[in-house]
Formats: structure tokens, sequence, C-alpha cells
């Protein structure tokens, strides 16, 4: 027993320590700041292409032709940047965790290094194009890369002052700007090296390179297989009390981000949809309440509870819950811990991966068609702007009552527990 709990203790501390590590944590912040931008693109991707026939032909054809385009420009400026502002995001919080580095120089020599990946294109006249796609979720694990990898050896370099140092008499801002010349100039040489190299080979561009690695990450993480797995880490890692939703998303957000926004372009272009598991998938139908589908509990403690620590948590928990915030609910039930509740917590979540998917593949319900609804919109709600389609809000409305069904009997259990823990305080008290 003893050694169990050992090993347990063991494995949760390595995981623990993964999770707070300063690349973890930088790639959570770095893209969670591009979160805000994409969500401002999807609002008015939703405008330009609102899944009503005749509101398209309306935005067709009024105030000139493809108003919806013309509308869309915003999308095109911030949904479609997340690459860009990825590799920004990343590099800066990086940099930021590190003494006597200064952040913002370090991330704009991370990139100008992902502009240097980019295979530029030459029109007839001489000009060259930047292919826009590669700014956003297409070149996302670029992004991850120099973000991480491009910015320690910049740190590395300011670290070995291997730097320019100007008189304490100069501003700041100058000084730091020349801090970063030789770093910056050594960062963007082995990119440049790098792609020269790979341009000498059939694979011929870096974005090649990462689609030809990791296209069988992508391959599994879209799928159903993966997305139990990745499920089943979250719930488990929580039941420790480790965020297991940052921690599995720092591996694969890049991935269904990008799963994401090819369900965008293929939205865009009326055709049809080629993924089911997105960033969407999970955030909307998924976590529904949060991770372990924890709405069906608050649920049930409002309806059945009768003792009166969960009455009380049941009042304060059902709004976080409607908004998909349970952290009240993990630590206050609590879940982490706790072995009997840990069962839903776990199964409730995948019979959700599992209800999705299947009505997704059978077209049943509509497939997410790459708008990025916040995680914390709430059910119903969210299913009908995620999917463009009220099969989107059904779904959901089956996946609560499925999730309630999976809690109550554990519930209940729990509920007469704590009556019993209070009969016997009050015993002892009156004794």
């Amino acid at each position: 027993m003893s050694s169990t709990g050992s090993f347990k203790d063991k494995v949760m501390k390595v995981v623990g320590k993964i999770s707070n590590s300063r690349h973890m944590i930088a790639l959570r912040d770095g893209i969670a700041q591009a979160v805000p931008l994409i969500v401002i693109g999807s609002i008015f991707m939703i405008i330009g292409q609102f899944p009503i026939q005749g509101y398209l032909k309306f935005m067709a054809h009024t105030f000139g032709p493809n108003w919806n385009i013309v509308v869309q420009q915003i999308t095109f400026a911030s949904f479609d940047l997340m690459g860009l502002i990825a590799v920004i995001g990343i590099s800066y919080n990086l940099a930021k965790s590190y003494k006597d580095v200064a952040p913002l120089p370090a991330a704009l020599v991370a990139m100008c290094a992902f502009f240097l990946t980019i295979p530029f294109a030459m029109h007839k006249d001489g000009s060259f194009w930047i292919p826009l796609a590669q700014l956003g979720s297409t070149g996302l694990f670029i992004a991850i890369i120099i973000g991480l990898f491009l910015t320690d050896l910049y740190v590395w370099m300011i670290h070995k002052h291997f730097t320019i140092k100007m008189p304490d008499t100069v501003p700041p801002a100058v000084s730091e700007s020349f801090a970063a010349l030789f770093p910056g100039l050594f960062c963007l040489l082995l990119v440049w090296i790098i792609r020269l190299g790979i341009s000498f080979t059939p694979i011929e561009t870096i974005p090649n390179l990462m689609q030809f690695i990791f296209k069988p990450l992508s391959i599994v993480g879209t799928s159903l297989p993966g997305a139990l797995i990745c499920e089943f880490l979250i719930s488990f890692l929580w039941l420790f009390g480790i965020h297991g939703a940052n921690v599995v998303s720092g591996v694969m957000t890049a991935i269904w981000l990008a799963a994401m926004q090819q369900n965008a372009v293929a939205f865009a272009a009326h055709k049809a949809l080629p993924n089911i598991v997105t960033q969407q998938f999970f955030d909307n139908f998924v976590h529904i309440g949060g991770s372990g589908a924890t709405l069906g509990l608050a649920i049930m403690m409002i309806m059945f509870a009768k003792s009166d620590e969960y009455k009380t948590l049941g009042r304060l928990e059902i709004a976080p819950a409607i908004f998909n915030i349970n952290e009240p609910l993990v630590f206050g039930f609590p879940i982490v811990m706790n072995p009997f509740i840990a069962i839903p917590f776990i199964v409730a979540p995948l019979l959700n991966v599992i209800i999705t998917y299947v009505a997704m593949a059978t077209g049943i319900v509509a497939k997410t068609i790459g708008i990025m609804v916040p995680w914390t919109t709430p059910a119903i709600i969210s299913g009908y702007l995620a999917t463009g389609h009220v099969s989107g809000a059904v779904l959901q409305a089956v996946l609560i009552a499925v999730d309630s069904l999976v809690y109550v009997y554990f519930f209940k259990k729990a509920d007469k527990r704590k009556i019993q823990e209070a009969a016997n305080v009050k015993a002892e008290q009156e004794a």
C-alpha cells in the first residue's frame, strides 16, 4: 500500500513539475494571448457567414458583390494570424520568466525568425507575397518551436554576455535593443541556414518538414481514440489537483486549433467540413460545466441534495457551472483525491466524446464550423454557435441529461454520507 502510494506520489510529482515548468507555462499563456483575437475574428466570421441561406444571399449581393468577404477582413487580420500572435506570446512569456532578459526584443527576434521559415512567393512583377495560411494555425507548430527553443538559445546568449554593453546613461530601450543585436543575429542566421539546407532536399520548405513530422500526431489527435485518451488524461490529472486541461492542451492545442481553422476555411468555401475533433469539440461539447462534465453534478445537487453542505454548495456552484467554471466544485465537493466520485468524473466526459463523435460522424449533428466560441459560453447557446445549426444545441441538451444520469447515483451516495456525518457530529456534541 505504501509502495503504491509512493509510486503515485512520484508520478504526480513529475507531472506537476512538467505542468508548472516555465516552458509549459509560456506555451499555455502564449497561446492564450491569441484567444481574444481568435474570438474577435470568429465574431466577424459569424457575421459574414451566418448559416442561413437567405442571409448569405443578402450578404453576397448587398452593398456591392461579396460583402461577406469585406466583413471578414477583420477575421483575416485576427483569426488568421494565430500562429504569428502565438510565436510572439510564447517567446515573450518564456523570456520574461528568465532573469536579466528583456522579453520584448526576444519576442521580436522570434517573430522575425517565424517569418523567415515561411516560403515567400514572387509575382511576375517581381513583388513578394506571404501566404496568409502560414501565419495562421498552419504555422502553429513552427510558432511553438521557434517560441520555445529559439528563445532559449537567445536567452542563453544573453546570459553568456554575447551582447553589446551600453553605458548606464543610455535609455533602457536603446540599451535593450543593442543587447539583442548579436543574439538576434545569430538566431536569425541559424534559422536561415536551416531554411537553405532544407531547400536543397525533396522536402523543400520548413512548413513541409513540420507537416511531415507532425502529420501522424495530427491524425491521432483528431481521431476518436486520440480524443478519448486526451480526455481520460485531463480528468485523471484533475483527480490529483493538477489542471489536466492545461497539461494536455500544452501538447494538443496546436492540433485542435489547426483542425478548427481547416473547418473554418472549408465552411467559408461552402465545402464539406473535414474535422470532427477540434477545440470546440472539447470546449463546447465534452467539457459541459468544465472538466469532468460537472454541470450534470451541479444539477443533481440542486435537484436532490438533502445534506446542508451539498445544498449550499449546489446553490453556490450552479451559476459558475453554467459558464463552465467548476473549480469550486472540484475542490469544494471535493472531487480531488475522491476515488468514489472519480468514476463519474472520468466516465461522463468520455461518454460525451463518444456520443458527440458518433453524432457528428453520422451526420445526425452538424460538425463545428470553425468559429471560436468562448469556453465560458453556456451550453445550448454555444452548441448552436459552434455548429451553426440547432442540432448542436439539441446534442448539448442530450449530453447534459446523460451526464446528470451518470452522476446521480454517485451523488446520492455521497449525499447520504454527508447526512450521516452531520448526524454523527450532532450526536457527539449532544453527548
